[in-house]
């Protein structure tokens, strides 16, 4: 495949995981929309390697890829297709790809919240760090607001562990909206928040389409969701 068609596929790998973002995305400035496509993808490839399947052997090494190709990144280097979009951006490449070990041990469903964000921290920070350039975002969301979208993100993704006093999504919900840093991300982490709503109330993730235009419209508009 060409460049070009290796993005798309994972523009569309994104698009089915997230139905919903196309109809969202209407919220965004259309100068931006690629970009916001390729960060949260890139996002979703990282999470992908850290949390998914039952063996955490080839994800730890995609994560241990990851790491070297953002550190490329940051000396002006690219292989995977994402890069095209975004290794151009001048941002903190390099720190985000010294958090990727924090990610790697998320895999570990730690049994309490701040122990876990906690944990997360050098990598939410990085994805802070980044996203605020590459969208110019003021003020910037802090580590620990972006370390608890992404607990959603892993609740979401992985079943329960049966960890005594696992965070639960009931618990994930009790803490502040994501109510700081870039508007794509605020949408994103809106998406989150509603799915583990849904999931608590035993309906399936993915919100109708009314719903889903509603929460994006209220992360877009409101820097402060309360």
């Amino acid at each position: 495949m060409s460049d070009p068609d290796d993005l798309r596929h994972f523009f569309d790998k994104w698009r089915a995981r997230w139905p919903e973002w196309p109809v969202v995305e209407t919220f965004i400035p259309e100068p931006q929309r690629e970009l916001a496509m390729a960060w949260l993808a890139l996002r979703s490839e990282l999470a992908d390697a850290a949390w998914s399947g039952s063996d955490p052997t080839p994800g730890a090494a995609k994560l241990g890829w990851w790491a070297e190709e953002l550190s490329g990144w940051a000396q002006g280097a690219r292989r995977h297709p994402l890069g095209r979009v975004l290794q151009k951006q001048p941002a903190a490449w390099a720190a985000l790809a010294a958090g990727i070990p924090a990610l790697r041990a998320s895999r570990t469903q730690i049994g309490e919240l701040a122990p876990a964000a906690k944990g997360l921290e050098p990598f939410s920070a990085g994805l802070a760090q980044v996203s605020s350039v590459l969208f110019d975002a003021h003020p910037t969301a802090s580590g620990w607001t972006t370390a608890v979208v992404l607990l959603g993100e892993r609740a979401l993704r992985q079943p329960p562990s049966g960890t005594p006093g696992e965070i639960s999504a009931r618990g994930l919900l009790l803490q502040p909206r994501f109510d700081a840093g870039s508007r794509p991300e605020r949408i994103h982490a809106a998406l989150v928040r509603l799915r583990l709503q849904r999931l608590l109330a035993g309906k399936p993730p993915e919100p109708g389409r009314f719903r889903a235009l509603w929460t994006a419209w209220r992360a877009a508009r409101e820097q402060a969701l309360t």
